[in-house]
Order: structure tokens, then C-alpha cells, then sequence
């Protein structure tokens, strides 16, 4: 409720939620924002469908709690809108990932996990996660970003060189131990804490990623991105 009040006037809002709980017309009933839920003759598929056409800029998605609703925030961060948000309970970010994933599976949009977790991770750009203490004081506890790491990359072919029978052999076995990295265990982001919130104060740990950088700024004003540039250069150091 309160992110909506920083995102600007001019960017048309679009709610869909399992049930109205946001209450984002009332508490901003200037703000272009429509609000649909799933009932027992519309389906949220549908919903969704009619969002599309709508001209929505940010599309915010209430909790996400069940597995087609998890395939729905994949579809609307992909399709037909500037940016998406919404609520998940998980405990980590690692845990966020791989519960979207298993939702993108138990679905069957998906069959491979590792296709379903490229997609999760095309799409999951911000995690900001909320804690509870003892004393009912809730906070952010960290502002992580997840980065994906390119997947394209070409196989190395120095074993097709002129080069004697040993040598070439031994590049081949590196294209070949390089295939098989990628077809198990290469990872397919990286994530880093931006913010964390150690003791009773929020710490910068790691910059912004300079593609996220350029990504923001791109739909800031003038000023506006200035006032950025000046904020993250004053907390963050650049990277070595």
C-alpha cells in the first residue's frame, strides 16, 4: 500500500487479487487503478486477459499463495506491463525461487526445472523481505537483487585449432566438462543483498547492478535522475 504512493501519477495501476484486500481505490481515489478479482463465473485467467487491454503500466498481484496464482505473476511480469509486484511468504530469497518454480511445474507451464527457474529468475528482480521481532516491530530486514547470469554464451572450440593429437584431445574434454557444467549444476543467478538492517540501523552492503542502474534511470526525469545517481554514488562505493 505504501510503494504506491512513489509510483508516479501518470502510470495507470491494475490490481488482481484473490480477494480485496489492498483497498488501493480508497485509499488513492485519484490514481488510475482498477481492481479484479477471480469469482465463481470469471476465472482469474480471464481477469488477466481483460488486464491486458486495459493499458496498465504496473500490474500488482495480491499474495501469492497458490500455484496458478504464482504461473500468473510470471505471465504479467513478462507481458503487458512496465513492472509487477507482489507478496510471498517465503523465507529466503533461494526459497522464493524455488517455490515459484515448483508452482511453474505443479501448473505444467513448465516440465524442465531449470527452464522453469530461468524464467522465475527473469522476472524476480527485487526481493525486499519483511520481518517480525518478538515485540510485533516490523521492518525490512534486507533489499536483495537477483541477477541472471547469461545462458548464451558459445561452447570454447580451441580443440578445432591446428594443433597435435594430445593437445586438441585435451581441448576437447574442456568443451566437454564445459557442456556438461551447464547441463547440471551452473547456476542460474547471482544474488546480493543491497540493504541490510543490522543492528538498529540499514547498512549498504552491495551497489546496484549497473544494468539495473541504467534500467531505472531510464524512466527518471532530469532531476530525478540525478537525485539518483547523487543517492547511490553517496552510499555505495563503486565496484573494483
Amino acid at each position: 500500500m505504501a510503494m504506491v504512493r512513489h509510483i508516479p501519477a501518470v502510470l495507470p495501476i491494475r490490481v488482481q487479487e484473490m480477494s480485496f484486500e489492498l483497498q488501493l481505490r480508497k485509499i488513492y481515489p485519484n490514481r488510475n487503478i482498477v481492481s479484479l478479482r477471480e469469482t465463481e463465473t470469471i476465472t482469474g485467467q480471464q481477469g488477466l486477459d481483460i488486464q491486458k487491454k486495459t493499458d496498465g503500466s504496473v500490474n500488482i498481484l495480491g499474495e501469492v499463495a497458490t500455484d496458478p496464482v504464482a504461473a500468473w505473476m510470471v505471465q504479467m511480469a513478462q507481458v503487458a506491463s512496465l513492472f509487477t509486484l507482489f507478496t510471498h511468504h517465503a523465507k529466503t530469497f533461494r526459497d522464493l525461487v524455488l517455490s515459484l518454480r515448483n508452482s511453474l511445474l505443479k501448473t505444467g507451464v513448465f516440465s524442465s526445472e531449470r527452464v522453469a527457474e530461468q524464467q522465475v529468475v527473469s522476472v524476480v528482480n527485487f526481493d525486499i523481505h519483511l520481518r517480525r521481532d518478538l515485540d510485533g516491530r516490523r521492518y525490512i530486514e534486507r533489499i536483495t537483487e537477483c541477477m541472471p547470469v547469461p545462458q548464451e554464451a558459445d561452447y570454447p572450440t580451441d580443440f578445432t585449432g591446428k594443433m597435435t593429437k594430445d593437445v586438441r584431445l585435451a581441448a576437447f574434454m574442456e568443451t566437454v566438462l564445459e557442456f556438461f557444467r551447464r547441463s547440471t549444476d551452473r547456476p542460474l543467478y547471482t544474488a546480493r543483498n543491497l540493504i541490510e538492517y543490522r543492528e538498529g540501523r540499514y547498512v549498504a552492503v552491495h551497489p546496484l547492478s549497473e544494468q539495473s542502474r541504467r534500467d531505472m534511470a531510464t524512466y527518471l526525469s532530469g532531476p530525478d535522475q540525478a537525485v539518483f545517481d547523487a543517492f547511490l554514488d553517496s552510499h555505495w562505493e563503486e565496484e573494483s
